[in-house]
């Protein structure tokens, strides 16, 4: 297919590049003519004329005979639109986003495209309202391993890292809540070894024996300067939360990074070097490191060690060293910010490869901890009866968390039974953490169930109740339980209400656990997961380290909270003038007067490269490879992520393009063309390159260039599909928000697929057509797309089998 109408763009210079209005960005798309807001101005075509449309401009290639792409448009009936919909679905799609026909075939008007589109869209809308198709969810979904962590946070008031107690998710329709309907033996094990861990800390007096903890600090961290969250005047080290089990002593012990060789990584010479250990950032032990007269150094850091009385709950442990007095180098080329690799990149000084955590010794129990205080809803007199009393009190309130929903007498029953088990055997702090066992390894916990009404008829769409609503709503904002406001509303039978079910999606919106849809829904989205994963050549990148992998993280992260936050439209997230930086992430962009390693908020000169989400080092370096960038994958990106017109899949027998098959000199553009000379390849390559061609003034590792090494200038000129050609990331921006209801609409689906934890279906689109048609008057809002989301008919409503 190929991608361009010729259709010349005004772009911003560089210079100057104003954030674009809605009405302006609006009437940029007129090429097309099919603008939400204007679909009402469009006159509607007959059936018969679209057929007639359909034979003139797409049944040349889908006909019965040549079937292209495996789809004929020959003999299909138009005036029974709804009867084929998922094939008209399709082809609105290819329509609308200017992908269909090929731009060297002959094209509709503007007019007559927009009327077309309209015309199958109101015909399905109209079906779909008569007869509403909600689709269906799993009847049962395994809570995943963010849920699953969120989920102990909030029933327990217990942080824990899920990374260490289970495997990754699979994902599905790029989100790992899809395919989680399933719960093998092996990770049932898992849960079942978890949920003996958090009862032991969630209670504290019931760990009977010693348990080792390391934190480690990944490999490839420069540690020369400060880092965030541990005191001024330090420099390297780690600090962690963790969640001490019993008050009593515990052995801590550090051990510093070691090179190839064995040895202690920039330990050279004479110099001292002062370690400290510190528990809630207060020192609690101070050391000192010098390398041994002899040069051995295998145990120059053995004496780092030390027993220490701690309260049971929550703290934060850190190591770190205290920053020497250093003097600016003096050299003619700028000094590498990476020092971790002893070949290319030496450590200057030394650094922390761990901390080891072993206790509790002496043990003295739990006394008062944020998880004590969550669960012990009661204390217990003395006797037998009053210890049964609370402790059904207890089981009762966190089971009624933990199941989402009332609890009867059978259930605490059930669970009592583990209680009066555990207490036969210890005190009842030990039955009631066998209990909690029990209860965070019963099904009720670890699945989200939906289930069909009593006498439901076949594939009919019914009203989910509102505590499986609650439960919806939950996961969707936080990825956790719903809390004791929201529960109390679903018994009573009120959430279902709009103003209420209004009400309380505000109010979570505003909720701190809604930061969720940064880091969790964002974060795959966008695929900032992928960054731990990006290993860009230390040979072509020396300066690449993971300081710089956490700063491209949490730039984008805390950018996109900002717009949540500020409820400002989602198109602010294509072009911002302003971007969240640190100092070193602010010198790998070239930006001055940022120090320290704490991110702010950093309002942007008009001739910034920064900005919006195509400007962020974490999204151009998880679309580049080790050693050079990919036009095609961060177009293939852009085109499916932002403008919803994703590429078919590679046929299985086109051959992957070597880059020893080239010079490697030329430029990136002169390079791919053999994809593009290819007639198999160039109908989706001259689509795809040209969006990424425009993203080629940044590298592999997102920094800005004018010029191609030997090649001179880089040419950065590039296209979109129904928009035209353009140059450069500022004409990409420009093209993608002259198309604002295709962002909106990508947004929508994406934030619907994850809310639903299913992939969207052709029978979604006019819902998401509806949300957009209610949300384009306020600017795509973040708050109105979600409370539409929360509206609409596949979130409060489910097929039946």
């Amino acid at each position: 297919m190929s991608h361009m109408r010729h259709l010349t763009l005004t772009t911003c210079s560089n210079a100057f590049r104003p954030r674009l209005s809605i009405a302006r960005a609006a009437t940029m798309g007129v090429a097309l003519g099919v603008s939400l807001g204007a679909q009402t101005a469009i006159a509607q075509s007959s059936s018969s004329s679209a057929r007639e449309m359909l034979d003139r401009y797409c049944v040349t290639c889908h006909s019965d005979r040549l079937e292209t792409a495996g789809l004929s448009l020959e003999q299909i009936d138009v005036a029974n639109a709804h009867e084929g919909a998922e094939i008209w679905e399709k082809v609105i799609r290819k329509l609308r986003t200017g992908t269909m026909p090929p731009s060297t075939r002959p094209q509709p008007s503007a007019a007559d495209r927009g009327a077309l589109v309209s015309w199958f869209e109101s015909s399905l809308d109209q079906a779909a309202a008569d007869s509403p198709n909600p689709g269906r969810t799993e009847t049962l979904r395994r809570l995943n391993r963010t849920e699953y962590q969120n989920a102990i946070r909030d029933l327990l008031a217990l942080d824990i890292d899920s990374r260490a107690l289970l495997p990754p998710d699979e994902s599905g329709y790029g989100f790992d809540n899809v395919n989680v309907g399933d719960l093998s033996p092996a990770l049932l094990d898992r849960y079942i070894s978890a949920a003996q861990k958090i009862s032991r800390l969630a209670i504290g007096s019931t760990q009977t024996s010693l348990q080792s903890d390391v934190i480690r600090v990944p490999a490839d961290t420069t540690q020369e300067d400060h880092v965030a969250g541990l005191p001024i005047g330090t420099r390297g080290g780690m600090t962690a939360p963790y969640t001490f089990a019993q008050d009593g002593e515990y052995d801590v012990s550090i051990r510093l990074a070691r090179n190839r060789t064995g040895n202690i990584g920039g330990l050279r010479g004479d110099a001292m070097h002062t370690v400290q250990l510190l528990l809630d950032r207060m020192p609690v032990a101070t050391f000192t490191v010098q390398r041994p007269e002899g040069g051995d150094d295998k145990f120059a850091d053995a004496h780092l060690a030390l027993r220490l009385a701690v309260t049971a709950g929550p703290h934060d442990v850190g190591a770190t060293f205290l920053k020497r007095a250093s003097s600016l180098m003096e050299t003619e080329r700028q000094p590498l910010l990476s020092h971790f690799n002893e070949q290319r990149h030496p450590r200057l000084t030394p650094a922390i490869y761990q901390v080891t955590i072993t206790g509790p010794y002496a043990p003295r129990g739990a006394t008062r901890t944020p998880s004590r205080d969550r669960l012990f809803v009661c204390t217990p007199a003395a006797g037998e009866a009053a210890e049964e009393t609370c402790a059904r009190e207890i089981l009762a309130t966190l089971m009624k968390r933990a199941y989402r929903r009332p609890v009867s007498g059978p259930d605490v029953a059930e669970a009592m039974a583990f209680y009066r088990e555990g207490r036969s055997a210890g005190d009842f702090d030990a039955g009631i953490g066998n209990a909690v066992t029990s209860v965070l390894v019963n099904p009720e916990f670890l699945f989200r169930v939906e289930l069909d009404p009593a006498g439901a008829g076949a594939a009919g769409a019914y009203q989910i109740t509102d505590l499986e609503l609650a439960s919806r709503l939950s996961f969707f904002l936080w990825s956790s339980l719903p809390d004791d406001e929201l529960l109390d509303l679903a018994i009573a039978g009120r959430l279902s209400q709009p103003d209420e079910l209004d009400r309380q999606a505000r109010r979570m919106l505003a909720d701190p656990r809604s930061d969720n849809l940064a880091s969790n829904f964002a974060g795959q989205w966008l695929m900032l997961r992928n960054l731990d994963a990006v290993s860009p050549n230390p040979r072509l990148y020396p300066d690449f380290d993971d300081n710089l992998r956490q700063a491209f993280r949490q730039e984008t992260e805390l950018f996109f909270d900002s717009v949540l936050r500020e409820d400002r439209s989602v198109l602010d997230l294509l072009q911002a003038d302003y971007t969240f930086l640190n100092e070193r992430l602010a010198r790998h962009y070239g930006i001055p007067g940022i120090h320290g390693s704490r991110f702010r908020r950093v309002e942007l000169d008009e001739d910034s490269k920064r900005g919006g989400l195509l400007r962020h080092g974490s999204i151009l370096s998880v679309t580049s490879y080790a050693t050079r960038t990919s036009p095609v994958l961060r177009g293939k990106w852009v085109l499916d992520n932002i403008y919803g017109a994703p590429p078919p899949p590679p046929p299985a027998n086109v051959p992957v393009l070597e880059d020893n098959s080239v010079r490697a000199g030329l430029p990136m553009r002169e390079r791919l063309s053999q994809h593009r000379n290819n007639p198999v390849c160039a109908s989706c390559h001259n689509t795809i390159d040209p969006v990424g061609f425009a993203l080629e003034n940044f590298d592999a590792v997102g920094r800005w260039r004018d010029h191609g090494g030997d090649v001179g200038a880089m040419d950065a000129s590039g296209g979109l599909p129904g928009v035209g050609e353009f140059v450069g990331v500022d004409g990409l921006e420009a093209g993608l928000l002259s198309r604002p209801e295709l962002f909106g609409s990508r947004v929508t689906e994406k934030l619907l697929t994850f809310a639903l934890g299913r992939g969207v279906e052709y029978y979604d689109a006019p819902a998401i057509r509806q949300i957009l048609r209610d949300t384009e008057p306020d600017g795509y809002r973040f708050s109105s797309l979600i409370l539409g989301i929360v509206k609409s008919i596949p979130f409060q409503m489910r097929n039946s089998t």
